[in-house]
């Protein structure tokens, strides 16, 4: 889906994203649009030829990559329970702060919004499964900006209660999709795959239910938390398993040069019209990174399109 790909850093290595993206989406929130571009930098296309205007969004500019986000201490909202890669995710980005675990995407772009939580720091994309729609919907529902980009690279850990050896472990608990990423290692170890809501939770359930004979996949950081020992690492069957965080929130972060902007419009739904409203881009010799679509679910077969776009 990028109009140039980016391959993911090299394994082991630590790349902070960019930091306070721009987050122009379609504005007003929940409580329907305004019928306005809005974009904060001067060369967005804003009403330009085959563009039909959505609601766009206040933005964050990108500061300059590095590896922890500094300022004030905050509060940090992410989905899922203590220990989650997405908690991982915030512990890389902004140091050991005050995290406010959520039970969904949505209670977490909740938090931020409601004053709960200074940031969320929330999932858009995996490199092995693929964009992660929810997050695209929730975008554009919520009056935040996008305040930073990170990308994480995601190593799974089997896990048990302590004293255990690996060939005791019959069935493995987690989320659906780190089983799928696991699923050479589990085949070849004999072990049942089992699904469960949440990598760490299902940590915290083991060690809650004290249950023998049974692991976990979660991260490395679940398995300290929750007292387990770690039985192996990096057992996930692609080693290049990154997921891009965003950083949301309802300020935005200081402009640099290594800005991004993200616009969602829709256009007519004619011939040409697609064409004609990302050749505005190429005319004003803007970079496009990405672009992404999503059904516009009051109009059926009709889309809005997400962009990311170099500069701001």
């Amino acid at each position: 889906m990028h109009g140039r790909r980016r391959r993911p850093p090299r394994r082991g290595r630590r790349r902070s994203g960019d930091l306070g993206r721009e987050g122009a989406r379609r504005g007003g929130g929940r409580h329907g649009p305004d019928h306005r571009l809005r974009g904060a930098h001067p060369r967005e296309p804003a009403g330009a030829e085959g563009l039909r205007p959505g609601r766009a969004g206040r933005g964050g500019p990108d500061p300059a990559r590095r590896r922890r986000v500094t300022g004030p201490a905050v509060r940090v909202a992410f989905q899922g329970e203590r220990g989650a890669h997405s908690e991982e995710a915030v512990v890389r980005l902004f140091g050991e702060v005050e995290v406010v675990p959520c039970a969904s995407l949505r209670d977490a772009f909740d938090a931020v919004e409601a004053g709960r939580a200074d940031r969320g720091v929330v999932p858009v994309e995996n490199s092995q499964a693929g964009s992660i729609n929810e997050t695209y919907d929730l975008l554009l529902a919520y009056s935040l900006v996008i305040a930073g980009e990170f990308d994480h690279r995601v190593v799974h850990c089997l896990m048990a209660l302590p004293g255990q050896p690996r060939a005791a472990i019959t069935r493995v608990y987690s989320h659906p999709q780190a089983l799928a990423q696991c699923d050479v290692y589990l085949r070849r170890a004999g072990m049942e795959p089992v699904s469960y809501y949440d990598t760490a939770g299902s940590a915290k359930m083991i060690q809650e239910q004290r249950l023998l004979g049974c692991g976990a996949i979660a991260s490395r950081r679940a398995a300290q938390l929750y007292d387990l020992e770690l039985l192996d690492e990096g057992i996930e069957t692609n080693p290049n398993n990154y997921t891009k965080f965003l950083v949301i929130g309802t300020t935005s972060a200081p402009r640099t040069a290594q800005s991004k902007t993200s616009i969602v419009f829709v256009v007519a739904n004619e011939p040409g019209s697609l064409y004609r409203a990302l050749g505005t881009l190429a005319t004003r010799r803007i970079n496009l990174v990405k672009i992404e679509s999503r059904p516009e679910r009051t109009r059926p077969w009709d889309y809005t399109f997400y962009v990311d776009i170099d500069g701001h």
